[in-house]
């Protein structure tokens, strides 16, 4: 049977934000997704986002929201729109995150494999920061958002445990000090490739990654109540399984190529 995936890219991310933001859209990136583009102009008219708030859980696949739609409840009350994506090959982190926050096929911003190498093509930690805005990536060590986005006019907040991660995103939000934050959470892929994506150690972190983003639209209620803020759950790749129960990703597939964001937009009160 033939493969059947998104009509979108995850490379729109980049100018949706840009555009949300009122930033100048540079020509040679993939264009925003038009369902964002619209919900913006419903829900703020004229008027551009303040802040921009991006989570990124690895490897959700639009899979697991088609069979366990009822646990994703705490991303889908809290957004506006659900909306299934296409990743790009090979779909590993490095390689989709890379696609994400540029807005160029891998064939351009040159990261192709599973590998970490600074980013030389232009990213979100580039164009934000040229335009006075001020930026935060928080992240697990030695994984590839940590590692990809260096060597930028950007504050970085890189740790051991995604629980140190979490919990200085909160305090981030709190502090009121940036105009985008970039939170990442591997838990759910490190327990996906050892126990298969849907083991039960597996669906336990799913659960906490969609926990953890209730929380995060919690708190930007209560910190950002003066901001037009943009926020979003945005995986990079999907997973499937593999013999011997694991999980994997990497391959040309819709497990592997479908990922589900969820956005949404609060006006300032």
């Amino acid at each position: 049977m033939e493969e059947l995936y998104a009509e979108l890219c995850v490379t729109s991310v980049c100018a949706s934000v840009l555009q949300a933001m009122h930033l100048p859209l540079p020509p040679e990136i993939a264009p925003p997704d038009p369902l964002l583009t619209a919900l913006k102009a419903q829900k703020l008219g004229d008027r551009p986002v303040d802040r921009v708030l991006l989570y990124n859980p690895d490897a959700v696949a639009l899979w697991l929201y088609q069979k366990y739609t009822t646990a994703f409840a705490p991303a889908a009350l809290h957004s506006d729109l659900a909306v299934p994506l296409r990743s790009v090959m090979p779909t590993v982190t490095p390689v989709c995150f890379a696609s994400m926050y540029t807005g160029v096929l891998p064939e351009i911003h040159g990261i192709r494999k599973y590998t970490k190498p600074v980013l030389q093509t232009k990213t979100l930690f580039d164009y934000l920061p040229a335009q006075g805005r001020r930026c935060a990536i928080v992240s697990t060590a030695g994984d590839s958002i940590s590692k990809i986005f260096l060597e930028r006019d950007v504050d970085y907040y890189i740790y051991d445990e995604v629980e140190q991660v979490n919990e200085k995103a909160l305090a981030l939000i709190a502090e009121d000090r940036h105009d985008l934050i970039t939170i990442y959470n591997g838990n759910y892929d490190g327990a996906m490739h050892r126990h298969g994506p849907e083991g039960a150690e597996s669906l336990a972190a799913l659960a906490a990654n969609l926990a953890f983003y209730a929380q995060l639209t919690a708190a930007i209620r209560r910190h950002w109540r003066g901001y037009d803020t943009l926020y979003g759950f945005c995986p990079d790749h999907g997973c499937h399984e593999i013999d011997g129960g694991c999980g994997s990703h990497g391959l040309d597939m819709t497990e592997d190529m479908n990922v589900i964001h969820f956005y949404g937009i609060r006006p300032a009160e």
